[in-house]
């Protein structure tokens, strides 16, 4: 199994209330190109793996994920947590309070729930592992556009960190891809 060490992966401080940033940050909680869609993505693939090395892969990614919908989770808390009614319902986020309270539930950043649509399992290993690197693609371009949009060192700071995770996947996924190739003598 794995161990939980009760910190975040990179530490989270911000201090300065940003209701419009954390409404732009749910999209990588609960958006189609999020961590939660990508933990789910690989920790359900993972079974279709044809051998230990690239089941212990998907666990480990898999679950690095769920720390980053940790962090994510933790920047929008710490984003919204001192924000009156009234400024949560300027900012965008009424209706969001109106279902959640200033709890942190998995939508996007337009407000649609999460759904188990944003994740596949097609259960071929190469097929699985291209969408994979496709999505850790996404996920990259998602957090350059967040860190775009704030000036916030606090914020951009995790989310520079968040990006890189997304380049290392992407890299792992593809070092899998190309082990499965030449494994299988698929001809790609």
């Amino acid at each position: 199994m794995w161990i939980y060490d009760k910190k975040l992966e990179y530490p989270i401080n911000i201090k300065k209330k940003d209701l419009k940033m954390a409404k732009f940050l749910l999209s990588q909680y609960g958006g189609p190109n999020g961590e939660l869609a990508a933990a789910l993505r690989y920790l359900t693939q993972r079974y279709t793996m044809p051998d230990d090395y690239g089941k212990a892969l998907l666990t480990d990614i898999g679950t690095e994920e769920l720390g980053h919908v940790e962090m994510i989770s933790t920047m929008v808390y710490q984003l919204v947590k001192d924000a009156t009614p009234e400024e949560l319902r300027e900012a965008g986020l009424g209706a969001y309070y109106t279902d959640h309270g200033k709890s942190v539930f998995p939508k996007d950043a337009s407000g649609n729930p999460f759904t188990t649509a944003y994740i596949n399992s097609l259960g071929d290993p190469l097929a699985d592992i291209a969408e994979n690197m496709a999505a850790e693609e996404k996920a990259r371009a998602v957090y350059e556009n967040l860190i775009h949009l704030t000036d916030d060192v606090s914020v951009i700071q995790p989310l520079l960190f968040l990006r890189q995770r997304e380049i290392v996947h992407f890299n792992r996924f593809r070092e899998l891809y190309d082990y499965y190739v030449k494994k299988f003598n698929a001809n790609r």
